[in-house]
């Protein structure tokens, strides 16, 4: 990878504390806003179903006014998309507009996929908390994407049979545990959760609540900090409880899995924001009978949330109309009408802190009918994120630790073990891609 490349991405990574400008991005436009003269005939590849009703409102109102027209391509999510996005801007052809989760971004922008939009993104900034506008920036004053929704997590958990065998709601990890194991001295035939690997966005929310920071930089050089103190104390608490036996070891979204939530043999479950559309399906037979809570802490005075997923509106270097799908991705992700389509339409969560207590989320979610201030604490919840920090190379960071950590867990051994693999893999990865990385 050319120095210079490898200069303009580490300066725009997240944690950047020295205030470092960035390079310009490729791909401009003749005029060098992205700006160009006559009607403008966008496309934008996202997964989110029902994106085309909310587009259609673009396409009748605002759009029609300012002849942007926007057509939805329907894709594949996760790497699928990622890889696409790539394979396309390299031969020259990517759509203007593309659905990114924060995760990705970093990645995008190494390739210069994704364009700096901070001069069309107007005072979008403040529609959003500052840990989420943050995940479009990576720590400078480039704006990468407009954030679309967020995925605070938090603890479900069968309201009935918490009451049933005498145990109290968790409000730290250290009680937690504590319940796993009253539960299975009560009823072995129990387990409070499971630990899974197939999955890695829930372990890096876990770790992110811990105060772990992954992708970090020092100077030019990516520094790793997956086998941190933070990270390590999340790793050794789960696989003790694994060890220990008083929690299952099994991955979700099995068939066996949706049986022990639906037959209450699992009774929680550490989830996000996006859970009731998951347990409608998984465990239809036991709607109503479901309570979310915050996610337990690691210290009494903590409050603060992991994110487990999330995803944002990123304007092409590719597309010679960039101007006009800054205006359509700030729409889409500010608007009033808009969010309440996404929300109507789409399912969607949204990341601009207005609309998460907007008429759209007055009413709690149909499988969770029984708790009115559904919404009301997701939105309190969702103040109390914390920060991220992603890299490039965060897909090899993931199937490292489905394939380490899933071993680990079926053969409840040591997760330390499984943490220092997803490490090293992570610098031998960014190391061959040609970045410096610091010991």
């Amino acid at each position: 990878m050319p120095d210079t490349k490898q200069s303009r991405f580490v300066a725009t990574a997240v944690a950047v504390t020295l205030g470092a400008t960035t390079l310009a991005a490729c791909g401009s436009s003749d005029d060098g806003t992205g700006a160009r003269s006559g009607p403008a005939k966008l496309t934008y590849w996202t997964w989110t179903p029902g994106m085309d009703r909310v587009v259609d409102l673009w396409n009748e109102g605002p759009g029609k006014e300012q002849q942007i027209t926007v057509t939805v391509k329907k894709q594949a999510s996760g790497d699928t998309l990622v890889t696409k996005i790539l394979t396309a801007h390299k031969a020259g052809q990517g759509p203007d507009l593309v659905q990114a989760e924060y995760q990705a971004l970093p990645t995008l922008v190494s390739n210069d996929a994704v364009a700096d939009i901070s001069g069309e993104a107007g005072d979008a900034k403040e529609q959003f908390a500052e840990a989420v506008w943050q995940q479009t920036t990576l720590g400078s004053d480039a704006v990468y994407a407009i954030p679309q929704d967020v995925a605070p997590m938090m603890f479900f958990y069968r309201e009935d049979l918490f009451e049933k065998h005498g145990l109290t709601v968790p409000t730290t990890w250290e009680e937690f545990a504590d319940t796993a194991r009253e539960l299975k001295e009560k009823a072995p035939d129990l387990d409070l959760t499971t630990f899974s690997a197939n999955d890695s966005g829930l372990f890096a929310g876990l770790a992110q609540q811990a105060g772990a920071r992954w992708w970090t930089t020092e100077g030019q050089k990516w520094k790793v900090g997956i086998d941190d103190a933070a990270t390590r104390k999340v790793a050794d608490f789960w696989g003790g409880l694994v060890r220990e036996g008083v929690i299952d070891n099994q991955p979700m979204y099995t068939p066996a899995w949706n049986k022990a939530l639906d037959t209450g043999r699992q009774i929680a479950w550490v989830s996000a924001v996006w859970a009731p559309g998951t347990m409608a399906t998984a465990a239809p037979d036991t709607a109503g009978r479901w309570k979310m809570a915050p996610l337990p802490q690691w210290s009494g005075d903590d409050t603060v949330t992991g994110s487990w997923g999330g995803s944002s509106t990123a304007v092409t270097t590719d597309s010679r109309h960039k101007a006009a799908a800054a205006k359509f991705a700030t729409w889409l992700n500010t608007d009033r009408e808009a969010l309440a389509a996404l929300a109507k339409n789409s399912g969607v969560y949204p990341a601009a802190t207005n609309a998460q207590l907007s008429d759209a989320f007055s009413e709690p979610p149909g499988y969770f009918s029984n708790q009115p201030d559904f919404y009301t604490q997701a939105a309190a919840i969702a103040g109390t994120t914390a920060p991220s920090a992603w890299g490039p190379n965060v897909n090899v960071a993931y199937t490292t630790f489905k394939d380490a950590f899933a071993a680990a867990a079926k053969d409840r051994s040591d997760f330390g073990a499984a943490l220092t693999k997803m490490q090293d893999d992570t610098v031998a990865d960014l190391k061959k891609q040609g970045f410096e990385v610091a010991e």
